[in-house]
């Protein structure tokens, strides 16, 4: 058995953050391009575990625009304008039910996602206590840090898919990999706001 590096170690864990899903208010999930994001939450959501979802994501910010479906094309095919219309077909063609959808196209960034999901909660008064987050593995541990700054008084349970097909058996075995996930530590400690993550 081989044994992993300290380092390695240590920044696995801080990174890739994993939990069981419980019960819960609502799902959350963090604007992107893969599908199984939104496919996960609408197995979640026929499970049981939330009647309400929450969507976010408008253009990326590097090129100002959606660049399509990264994965399943043959079944996600449309032009999508934005993260959300394209995450709504994903969970309208997986059974959920339009009504227990609430989404927004503004944001560009994670950052904002977490914020503007805030800005739906707090314009629908969502009652929420506990929440279902999901995201790419490597994204875990910023998506959280930015969400749990937005919506301080809730329960987040984080629930992730291998995106790039990254995760954490695999990140340091590959240049492409070190270098996400790396790039992940690096902005956990410039994007956030220290006045914000203590409050």
């Amino acid at each position: 058995m081989q044994i992993m590096n300290r380092n390695i170690k240590a920044i696995t864990e801080f990174i890739f953050v994993e939990d069981i899903p419980q019960k819960s208010d609502v799902i959350m999930v963090v604007g992107g391009s893969y599908p199984e994001a939104a496919e996960i939450a609408a197995d979640l959501w026929k499970q049981g575990y939330a009647d309400t979802i929450i969507i976010g994501g408008g253009v990326s910010k590097k090129t100002g625009k959606f660049l399509g479906s990264r994965s399943k094309r043959e079944i996600y095919s449309k032009d999508y304008a934005n993260e959300c219309e394209f995450y709504t077909d994903v969970l309208l063609k997986n059974g959920v039910d339009k009504r227990a959808v609430y989404g927004e196209n503004k944001s560009s960034f994670t950052k904002e996602n977490a914020f503007y999901a805030r800005r739906l909660a707090d314009k629908y008064c969502l009652n929420i206590h506990k929440a279902i987050l999901i995201c790419k593995a490597f994204h875990a541990r910023r998506c959280l840090l930015f969400y749990q700054t937005a919506f301080p008084c809730v329960e987040f349970f984080v629930k992730t898919f291998d995106g790039f097909g990254i995760n954490k058996d695999n990140w340091y075995l590959s240049e492409y990999g070190i270098q996400r996930v790396l790039g992940e530590l690096k902005r956990c400690g410039e994007q956030i706001n220290a006045d914000e993550f203590i409050k």
